[in-house]
């Protein structure tokens, strides 16, 4: 394990976290809020079909790299994290959560971490928390996970609220962060990440974070339209888009997309009708459906000068 070096300095990532897997879904996150910039480059690690890992307090990054790398091995969350505090000198400053593909937790508060500190095993996850305000903020955010309803990304956000109800880090907020991660690896490293978000540094957080988290899910809405499409399937195209402009607020590009979308299944009057709304606060979207002509759009010439015409 990595050693205090005096030239680097301590990574004191004091905080409150959550690690889990749905048992539904196979998918594995961690979830994280601290004063600390950036907390989300520090403690949060998840590897599709392997496991989640949040190495925190005076932090060593070594537990998420080490730990994904023997849970991968066939090595179950509690005999990994065993090994590595029995291998780390500083392990008396170290927190750290797992949990492995199997659902199986483990986590360890070292003596020497700040208080209050504590953390709890539950059933597919674990919560840990340092330099908090209150020893009420673990458990709370146990109780949050266990009661909350919705994907993992939601029971997670949840148990973050709870601690922040609870007065969080002693400090303060200043950064958050959410993994999660697909249940099985599709071998596609870039596909198995669902929610990779960091709040680096903002005085709300965790408002911020559930409003990224939001705009993620519009784009996740907006590719099912876009396989909609492929497949000739135009009503799931127009509820996936519906969905995906409701979440994504104000920014125009869902129905930038529906417009287009609408247009290639030959909806036209919807279609331009959609465009013109797009295209009122701004004609670069024009400009960019004339461009899509060749390989989206396919249109017919006196739609195409419709199309121009908008804007």
């Amino acid at each position: 394990m990595e050693p205090y070096n005096p030239a680097v300095g301590w990574r004191l990532a004091h905080t409150y976290s959550i690690v889990a897997r749905d048992q539904e879904t196979g998918q594995l996150g961690v979830a994280v809020q601290s004063h600390y910039f950036s907390v989300g480059s520090i403690v949060t690690w998840a590897e599709a079909g392997v496991g989640a890992v949040a190495t925190q307090s005076f932090a060593d990054p070594a537990y998420g790299k080490l730990g994904l790398d023997l849970m991968r091995a066939q090595r179950s969350a509690p005999d990994t994290l065993a090994g590595l505090v029995a291998s780390d000198s500083m392990s008396a400053v170290r927190q750290v959560g797992m949990v492995d593909a199997e659902g199986r937790v483990a986590a360890h508060t070292g003596a020497l971490a700040i208080a209050e500190a504590g953390h709890i095993l539950g059933d597919g996850f674990t919560v840990q928390a340092n330099m908090m305000l209150r020893p009420t903020v673990w458990p709370a955010m146990a109780e949050a996970y266990q009661s909350t309803r919705g994907e993992l990304v939601e029971r997670l956000l949840g148990a973050l609220d709870a601690a922040e109800a609870e007065g969080g880090d002693i400090r303060g907020r200043q950064s958050a962060a959410i993994l999660v991660v697909a249940g099985k690896n599709t071998g596609r490293p870039w596909a198995n990440k669902l929610y990779d978000i960091r709040v680096d540094d903002a005085p709300e957080p965790l408002r911020e974070i559930r409003r990224l988290v939001s705009v993620a899910r519009a784009y996740i809405h907006q590719r099912r339209a876009q396989s909609a499409i492929e497949r000739g399937d135009s009503a799931s195209m127009k509820r996936e888009f519906q969905i995906a402009t409701q979440l994504i607020g104000d920014n125009p590009e869902m129905r930038f997309w529906h417009a287009i979308g609408l247009l290639g299944i030959g909806d036209v009057e919807d279609g331009i009708a959609m465009l013109r709304e797009v295209a009122a606060h701004d004609r670069n979207w024009i400009t960019l459906a004339l461009r899509l002509r060749a390989s989206l759009l396919e249109a017919d010439p006196a739609l195409l000068e419709r199309i121009r015409k908008l804007g």
